[in-house]
């Protein structure tokens, strides 16, 4: 199964000079719980971003069209339909960034959403708009808010219709 992990604001903003737009500590154990033990397919400025290198407990794939290009821990891949080849018995997680959560979307069977109830305005990368004709929410997550930020947020989970 393919799914995608993502936190979004109100505009569908995930990140901002190469980085998230914020930092909230049960979103980040989330995403940790979800993920642990799967695979997690990503691109290059994702894996960059990535402030220890590639993630533990996890088999990291970059998705990367430079042919040259070596990240201690991880497999490289030139395509997401090789990845996905390669991830053909796993269950897969897409982490990001913009561009590999575009390509994957028609591709993704599963969403776990962190709606950020904020409006970043310098943010630069998004994602894809959520037609909620092709996805069904399953689960919805009560509104809580991070001590350290202030800032409102919620899980969500989608499977495709």
């Amino acid at each position: 199964m393919i799914s995608m992990i993502v936190a979004i604001d109100r505009n569908n903003a995930i990140g901002r000079g190469g980085d998230q737009l914020a930092y909230i500590s049960a979103d980040l154990k989330h995403f940790k719980a979800v993920t642990s033990g799967h695979t997690i397919v990503m691109g290059r400025k994702t894996s960059n971003a990535l402030p220890k290198g590639t993630l533990p407990n996890r088999r990291n794939i970059v998705v990367s069209r430079n042919a040259d290009c070596h990240i201690e821990g991880a497999e490289i891949v030139h395509s997401v339909d090789e990845a996905i080849e390669i991830t053909r018995n796993d269950d897969v997680y897409v982490i990001g960034g913009g561009e590999v959560y575009r390509q994957f979307m028609p591709k993704a069977e599963r969403l776990y959403v962190t709606e950020i109830d904020e409006q970043f305005e310098d943010a630069d990368t998004f994602f894809p708009t959520i037609d909620m004709q092709e996805w069904l929410l399953i689960e919805e997550g009560e509104w809580q808010t991070d001590e350290k930020s202030g800032l409102q947020f919620r899980f969500k989970t989608l499977i495709r219709k």
